[in-house]
């Protein structure tokens, strides 16, 4: 009787527990079909849709006057879907002949077992096209684009670059990644269980947005003529590199900026020394760096006497100096222990301020730098802006390298007076000049002016900080009136053009180490002198033989005006 009982209460249990079972099992159905119905839709839908991207078209570039600089031209990816493969030999041989690709690499990736294998990006539209009319089950020929420069190598190191994904890498192109790079849209198919897309079922498509247009102050015209002038002058004197930056010293616009020997930026990974093959891989990468390079924003230099521009209007602008001041140059000057030479050996003899100016006299600079004290010169380099970066919109500007107030001694003081023994760079020493000669206002220079849809309208226009008070008018006024003697009458006559008035300064500098023997030859010079409306500064670096600024750097600036100013439109007087 016991047994019967414990049996019935064992069966009662059994059932109780399986219907529990049942019940959780019903109940978790319903929560599933009901609550969670539109999750698990979502889920399976992931499972049978395939997403594409559709590469957005790169907004172009074009210079002041429309002339695209840099636009895109339509390549195509090639992908395989292994899924849908139905002849995988005969995709490998089209592949491996139509790509130019070893056969067992288009074999791995072909093999391969994945939703979706790359073969080859930036294939020529004309090859996607063959490949397309061969009509390959798990073959997908998708359009992109490939950025296009039309001038190769003009202005190489200004435009910059993209990489692989099409994304900026050097110069404006990574500077104004966020208006060119658009918006990239996507293709949606839908496959069965086995990832086979479904005939009849409508691919959901999301348009790509195309990038915007930056128009920048660049010049073609002017950019090529400097550009002509750069490599001539560099092959006549064996130079290793020549700079070249012309801009308005009005408002900063920047007309061209010259970085000779330049690369191509249809094939920029492609050394333009042509001895890549002897490098290793970190050689090679060093030598690339090199090669892009801006040498008139990322590299530093001793600016010898043009910076006198910038002594003469601090000592003009503080008072310790004036136009009839005279001084004796006997070759040298004395400085605590150090004798620091003239370039004129035998000396200049007696000389007012403004003949001082015309000769380049190194006695004079000194002089006037010491009247004015090592703690007022470094004064005047903060305020003329010689502390902090221009602001040019270009990546990677190197700041002026200084010395600290505290070790400005006297024979520091003497040779800065002459741009020696401290290194800025060409753009720092146009932005500041400009606002020596433009009445006293610090632009930014600059490149970009607006950006524009597709269809020409102005999306936003660019807007730069000016800062004023940074010299007097009358300064100003002096420092130009000056700056044409040197040209008319002094050591720049080699800039000077017949019926135009040109003011400059010329300069010659030795690298360091000294014992190497290497100068620099550059000059600096603006037009018209009296209303200053383009300035420009070449700089020759190692040029060979007769290496003076005013016998090689002042007529490249002379050839490059003589073609610029009537363009501008800047008349004769």
């Amino acid at each position: 009787m016991k047994n019967k009982t414990y049996n019935k209460k064992k069966l009662l249990i059994v059932f109780l527990f399986a219907a529990a079972m049942i019940f959780g099992l019903v109940g978790r159905l319903v929560y599933l079909m009901i609550f969670d119905a539109e999750y698990y839709q979502e889920l399976a839908e992931d499972l049978h849709e395939r997403e594409r991207e559709i590469k957005a078209a790169r907004g172009e570039i074009v210079d002041r006057n429309g002339v695209v600089l840099a636009t895109n031209r339509t390549v195509c990816t090639i992908s395989v879907i292994h899924s849908q493969i139905k002849e995988p030999e005969k995709i490998i041989r089209v592949l491996s002949e139509e790509l130019e690709m070893d056969p067992s690499d288009v074999r791995k990736r072909v093999e391969k077992v994945s939703s979706m294998e790359r073969i080859k990006t930036n294939v020529d539209k004309s090859v996607g096209d063959r490949i397309r009319e061969c009509d390959l089950d798990g073959v997908k020929v998708d359009e992109d684009y490939k950025r296009y420069y039309p001038y190769d190598d003009l202005a190489s190191k200004v435009l910059g670059f993209t990489g692989g994904d099409n994304q900026g890498i050097i110069g404006l192109e990574v500077k104004y990644e966020d208006y060119l790079k658009g918006t990239n849209g996507t293709i949606l198919t839908v496959t069965d269980a086995r990832g086979i897309e479904l005939e009849g079922v409508a691919e959901d498509r999301i348009e790509p947005v195309a990038g915007e247009t930056l128009r920048i102050s660049l010049d073609y015209n002017i950019q090529e003529y400097c550009e002509q002038a750069a490599r001539r002058v560099m092959e006549e004197k064996q130079a290793d590199s020549v700079s070249v930056l012309l801009m308005n010293p009005q408002n900063g616009e920047i007309y061209a900026m010259v970085n000779v020997p330049e690369f191509n930026l249809n094939d920029p990974f492609e050394l333009n020394t042509g001895d890549a093959d002897r490098l290793s891989d970190e050689e090679l990468q060093d030598a690339l760096n090199q090669m892009w390079r801006n040498g008139c924003i990322n590299d530093t230099y001793e600016p010898g006497s043009t910076f006198k521009i910038i002594t003469s209007a601090a000592c003009l602008e503080e008072g310790v100096v004036s136009l009839d001041d005279t001084f004796v140059c006997p070759g040298y000057r004395i400085v605590e222990d150090r004798k620091i030479r003239c370039h004129k050996v035998g000396g200049h003899g007696t000389e007012t301020f403004v003949q001082g100016i015309q000769n380049s006299c190194n006695p004079v600079f000194m002089d006037i730098g010491l009247r004015l004290g090592s703690s007022r010169f470094y004064d005047y380099f903060g305020q003329f802006g010689l502390l902090k970066l221009t602001g040019v919109d270009l990546p990677g500007e190197a700041g002026t390298i200084m010395h600290r107030r505290e070790d400005i001694g006297t024979v520091e003081l003497a040779t800065m007076t002459f741009g020696q023994s401290f290194q800025i760079t060409p753009i720092q020493l146009a932005t500041t000049v400009s606002s020596i000669i433009n009445g006293g206002r610090r632009i930014t220079p600059h490149l970009a002016t607006a950006v524009a849809d597709r269809e020409g309208e102005i999306i936003e226009e660019f807007r730069y900080e000016t800062e004023t008070g940074i010299v007097l008018e009358e300064t100003s006024e002096t420092m130009r009136m000056l700056l044409e003697g040197v040209v008319s009458e002094g050591s720049g006559r080699n800039a000077y053009i017949e019926g135009y008035s040109i003011g400059g300064k010329t300069a010659t500098s030795q690298t360091l180490p000294r014992s190497a023997n290497k100068y620099i030859s550059s000059f600096l010079g603006f037009a018209p002198a009296d209303d200053p409306q383009i300035l420009g500064i070449v700089v020759i670096h190692n040029p060979q033989g007769i290496y003076y600024g005013g016998t090689i750097a002042a007529p490249v600036l002379r050839d490059i005006y003589d073609n610029v100013l009537p363009y501008l439109g800047i008349e004769k007087n």
